[in-house]
């Protein structure tokens, strides 16, 4: 998988790939059209953020790189990878119930509150790692 060289793009599939946890300096790019919405990303060692729209989608701390990100009214999938375990915080719908898998096996469930935002910890360090987050 690894680092995102150009930030972010998008994929055949119709998903979007972000991120490079390899930069010591933050960057960031603006204004990145994918599917009729505007995307902002910034990343380096310590942080990865997307927004879309103005809104909160992804962040990570530390950094990671994330490839397939796939968004809609069901929940969210991706693949994540970094060089250390990272807390990831996702934007999704206020105040419902979402079922987490961690490379297919059922970590649990969490609400959200009313900002919509979920957090989870995540074992990174070697291969990419599969996040499936599915509204119940």
């Amino acid at each position: 998988m690894g680092v995102i060289s150009e930030l972010i793009r998008s994929e055949a599939d119709g998903t979007i790939s972000f991120g490079d946890y390899t930069r010591d300096t933050k960057a960031k790019l603006d204004n990145f059209e994918h599917r009729g919405a505007m995307y902002k990303v910034k990343t380096c060692q310590e942080i990865t953020k997307l927004e879309r729209n103005g809104m909160f989608v992804y962040e990570s701390v530390p950094g990671t790189s994330v490839t397939g990100l796939a968004a809609g009214e069901g929940g969210v999938t991706f693949m994540v990878e970094g060089p250390e375990d990272a807390q990831l915080t996702v934007g999704l719908e206020d105040a419902a119930e979402y079922e987490i898998s961690i490379d297919r096996a059922t970590v649990g469930k969490m609400k959200t509150r009313l900002g919509g935002k979920l957090s989870i910890s995540v074992e990174l360090g070697g291969d990419p790692v599969e996040v499936s987050i599915q509204k119940c």
